[in-house]
Parts: structure tokens; C-alpha cells; sequence
């Protein structure tokens, strides 16, 4: 009979019927924070394969999205909801992204190798919950330690000790030509014949930029820092990881990347003159040939323009604000834009413009009672036609006007465990 969990879900959405169903709305019951994690990932059936590799585990992911074979149907219960919540915990780690990564930084990484480290990882973190069941033969962090490092720690310390790319840069001793050192012949052998169940499908999407990735990981480190906190001994975690995915993107380079984007000039058509190819192909048509018209092209005149509103009546540290001052100046400077700054709270304060590489941010004082109304300050800084809005603030105050151009809204990192602000359109960009 269906639980709960299904009778809350759309029947015609098929994101929410797939063969995980009743492990998802398992773990919701015995853990409801960490457990919900689960609905945040995508889930997708495979179909039935002819001459499946019996070896080939039930469930994988490819960082995004959990992909079920037909063999995951047989499992028991238990047996399922361990490989659901072992997989989802592989996408809140960011274990696919942090291995492509890995391997960017170092040329190459053996697949097999970091599978094996990351499921240690996760399966250690799972393993005090009783409710869920882990396949048998699972490969535990404590025991990878011992028998391949010759390392004894135990489950606590081990978990908060080691993260996925110091394990595997620890037991992958290959040579040049790729052959097994010591220490990764001894994993292999100690997982023999284990699936590998973190993939990347053919075809797939390509990696996500890097400031991208930065928010997927803070977004994930939130989730799982508030279901620690909510479920306690219950939580899918063991203990807060050393493991736990982290921002390894700098705000800064975020933001020269988006205004670079936002305010670098496009060449424009001109009418007035042909193309390249207009006029050499103009001898090879006779003549008594015509072509049509191929407008050329060229530098966009119009000089590109951007709007930074500062939000007085929040707490911005005013190191902060220096970093932040620094970053517009060198980047209006470089891309030759001029700027404009609107200051307020409830209302516009002040309003100030510069030319490109100037800046004074001196004297942003609060005179109203802490209020903030972004509405104001967003239709001032539209009046000036920006390509882009940056708004410096703490999110905390409706913004019933949405302006035509992008918005970004650079906000200072919530306190340990605080939920992320979540702005009511455009991007957001965390500060730290």
C-alpha cells in the first residue's frame, strides 16, 4: 500500500515514480532531514538489458542523477534503501565532480581506484544505522586503513580524518606505465569484483564552471550540515565528515567571471559595410552576377555600463567591502566601463558615479532603523540602463521590482548550520 511519501507526489510526474520509491520514503521515515536529501536528486529507471553483467551494481549515479537497473527491484528493502542512501550521499560529497576535477589537476585518475575509496568513505558514514543495509562484502574506511595503509584508526577518528582526495592520492601508488603499486593492488583485492557505481554516461553534459560547482558544493555542505543537525544519532552521517564538500572556488574569480561575461563589448552588424567574404566572392559570380547583401561587422560603440547597489542597513563587514571595492575597481578598470553606486536601505541614500578604475566607498553610514526595501534601490540603479547589477547585502527585504537586466546578489556567508539566503530572482554569490 502506498505511504505517505507517494500519496504527497504527483502521479503524473515521472521524477517521483521510479523503482527507489519506497527507499526514498523509508529514509524520510527514519530520517526525516538527512533522509529528505533524497529529493533533491534526480532518479531514472534503465530499462532491461540482454545479457546483463551480473557484476554490475544495481544503482548508479553519475553525480546528478540516480540511475536504477531492473536488478534493484529484487533487493530487499533494507538492501535498497542502503544503496539509495550510499549513492545519494555519493552526489551530496560531489564525489563526481571532485574526481573530474582530480583529474584535471593531476592528468590522470584510475576510476576503479577512487570508486572504491569514495564508497569506503560513504559506507563508513552509514554504517551505524540499522535500518538500512549495506551489500555484503561492503568496504568499509577503518578496514581500508588497516589493510592497505597499515593504518588502525577507528571509525570516528578515521571519518574525520580523511577526505576522498587525500584516501586516494594515499593508495594509488601506479608507476607511469599505470601498473599496481603495492597499496593499490591491495584495494583491488580487497574489493574484488565490486561495481563501479560512480559512471559518467556517454553523451553526457558537459563538467559545470567552476563558480557553478562552487555553489553546488556550498549548497550541499548546507543541506547536510542542517540534517546532522536536525536528525542527530539518526542522520545519515555517522559524524560531520572531514569529507564534507567545500567551496574550492574563490569568490572573487565568480565574480570577474560574471561581470567579464556581463560587460565585455560584442561586435555589432553594420550595414554601411560587407564581410570578407562578400567581397571575394564578388570576382567569382561574372558580371552580370549578383550576390546577397552580407552586412560586416563591428566594435560595439556603446560603452558598457554596470550598477553596484550596497545594502547600508545589513552587517557587511567593511574588510569585506574593501575585497568587494577592490574587485569593481580593478574589473571597471580592465573591461573600461563606467560605474554607478546606489547606496541604501528603505530607500536611496546616495547615488554616486565613477569612471572606470575609480571607487570610493568611504562614508556608506546607515541613517534609517535597519530596514531594507531593495524595490528603490534596484529601480535607481535600472534608471542608469546597466548591463549588469551587483547588490551587496544580507538578503534580508522584499524586492518587489525586478529590473530587465541581470542581478546579482553578493551576499555575506551565513554562520555554520544557517540555511543560505535565497534571493527572489537573478544569481546569488556567497562571500566568505
Amino acid at each position: 500500500m502506498p505511504g505517505p511519501l507517494a500519496a504527497m507526489l504527483p502521479a503524473e510526474d515521472p521524477q517521483h515514480h521510479h523503482r527507489g520509491v519506497s527507499a526514498v520514503q523509508r529514509m524520510v521515515e527514519h530520517a526525516p532531514s538527512s533522509g529528505s536529501l533524497a529529493l533533491w536528486v534526480a532518479h531514472r529507471d534503465l530499462p532491461p538489458e540482454p545479457g546483463p553483467d551480473p557484476a554490475a551494481p544495481p544503482l548508479t549515479t553519475d553525480g546528478h542523477t540516480l540511475r536504477y537497473t531492473p536488478a534493484f527491484e529484487a533487493l530487499p528493502r533494507a538492501e535498497q534503501t542502503g544503496w539509495v542512501a550510499h549513492a545519494v550521499l555519493h552526489v551530496a560529497l560531489r564525489h563526481v565532480p571532485r574526481r573530474e576535477a582530480l583529474r584535471a589537476r593531476l592528468g590522470q585518475v584510475d576510476d576503479e581506484l577512487f570508486n572504491l575509496c569514495a564508497d569506503a568513505l560513504v559506507n563508513s558514514a552509514l554504517a551505524h544505522l540499522r535500518w538500512l543495509s549495506l551489500p555484503s562484502g561492503a568496504l568499509e574506511l577503518p578496514v581500508l586503513l588497516d589493510q592497505v595503509l597499515e593504518r588502525h584508526e577507528t571509525p570516528q577518528a578515521a571519518l574525520l580524518n580523511w577526505d576522498v582526495e587525500r584516501l586516494y592520492l594515499a593508495v594509488d601508488d601506479r608507476d607511469r606505465e599505470g601498473r599496481d603499486g603495492r597499496r593499490a593492488a591491495r584495494l583491488r583485492r580487497l574489493a574484488p569484483g565490486q561495481g563501479q557505481d560512480l559512471c559518467r554516461e556517454p553523451g553526457s553534459r558537459q563538467a559545470p564552471r567552476p563558480e557553478e560547482e562552487a555553489e553546488a558544493a556550498r549548497t550541499w555542505h548546507e543541506r547536510l550540515l542542517r540534517g546532522q543537525a536536525d536528525d542527530g544519532a539518526h542522520a545519515l552521517l555517522r559524524t560531520l565528515l572531514a569529507d564534507l564538500p567545500r567551496t574550492r572556488t574563490p569568490w572573487e574569480r565568480v565574480l570577474r567571471g560574471t561581470l567579464t561575461r556581463a560587460l565585455s563589448r560584442r561586435p555589432d552588424l553594420s550595414w554601411s559595410r560587407p564581410t570578407r567574404s562578400y567581397l571575394a566572392n564578388q570576382g567569382r559570380v561574372g558580371a552580370h552576377g549578383r550576390l546577397p547583401w552580407e552586412p560586416g561587422t563591428t566594435p560595439a560603440r556603446r560603452v558598457p555600463r554596470l550598477a553596484v547597489v550596497v545594502d547600508v542597513s545589513g552587517s557587511i563587514d567593511e574588510r569585506l567591502l574593501e575585497r568587494f571595492a577592490r574587485e569593481i575597481v580593478a574589473l571597471t578598470r580592465r573591461l573600461q566601463a563606467p560605474w554607478t553606486l546606489v547606496v541604501g536601505d528603505d530607500a536611496v541614500r546616495e547615488q554616486r558615479h565613477f569612471e572606470p578604475g575609480r571607487a570610493d566607498f568611504s562614508g556608506l553610514a546607515a541613517p534609517g532603523d535597519g530596514g531594507t526595501d531593495f524595490s528603490p534601490l534596484l529601480q535607481a540603479a535600472e534608471a542608469r540602463r546597466p548591463d549588469l547589477i551587483v547588490v551587496l547585502t544580507d538578503l534580508d527585504g522584499p524586492a518587489h521590482h525586478r529590473p530587465a537586466c541581470p542581478v546579482l546578489w553578493a551576499v555575506p556567508q551565513a554562520s555554520a548550520g544557517a540555511p543560505a539566503p535565497m534571493p527572489p530572482f537573478g544569481r546569488l554569490l556567497v562571500l566568505d
